[in-house]
């Protein structure tokens, strides 16, 4: 079943795929923001934990509530990009499990003090924001992952009362090449890796 993609789309994922700073005034609709999440949904996580929750920040409204939490290097190119999604984690995410992972009883191994579901809350959604650039490249979007806000400040004004806190930033939008940097050096597999 599974096969080798061919060079373009190894390009359009990873070898010249950008981080993009700068986007082109073209809006992403609301049906190209749930085949995303559609495709970002069958990524595997432990347990089939899914704890990522996503706000796609969109409106005017939206990105007012955003602004005071971002770094001054973040405001402008966030309040111009047509998208930023908050990547939250639910720190609650097991009271899905049994409907997520029907087989055992998975939410059992997470009763309990809600800090002791931090770390795995925190991995999962982490890879989970990871699918969300993977795919957004995918469906011809480019990506500019952030971590450059207050999550404090993020997490009050947009999960204030309730299990979510907010991991990292992304972007999302038509990119303009105007706006890249030169890219930076990558680790060679020697440096970065090793098999035994």
């Amino acid at each position: 079943m599974s096969h080798e993609l061919d060079a373009a789309a190894l390009d359009q994922l990873f070898r010249t795929a950008r981080t993009a700073n700068d986007f082109h005034d073209k809006p992403v609709d609301e049906a190209t923001l749930r085949a995303l999440y559609d495709l970002v949904k069958f990524g595997p996580t432990s347990a089939n934990s899914s704890p990522a929750r996503f706000v796609f920040v969109t409106s005017e409204e939206g990105k007012a509530k955003l602004a005071p939490a971002l770094s001054e290097g973040n405001l402008a190119k966030t309040m111009a990009a047509p998208v930023t999604v908050i990547i939250a984690h639910d720190l609650d995410f097991h009271e899905k499990l049994p409907y997520l992972f029907p087989h055992s009883d998975a939410k059992a191994w997470f009763d309990g003090p809600q800090e002791n579901r931090q770390k795995p809350a925190f991995l999962n959604g982490s890879l989970q924001g990871a699918y969300l650039i993977l795919a957004a490249r995918a469906l011809g979007l480019d990506a500019g992952p952030m971590t450059g806000f207050d999550p404090a400040k993020v997490d009050e004004a947009f999960f204030a009362g309730t299990s979510l806190r907010s991991n990292f930033l992304v972007n999302l939008g038509y990119g303009d090449t105007a706006g890249l940097f030169p890219r930076s050096p990558r680790l060679s597999f020697d440096e970065a890796a090793r098999i035994v």
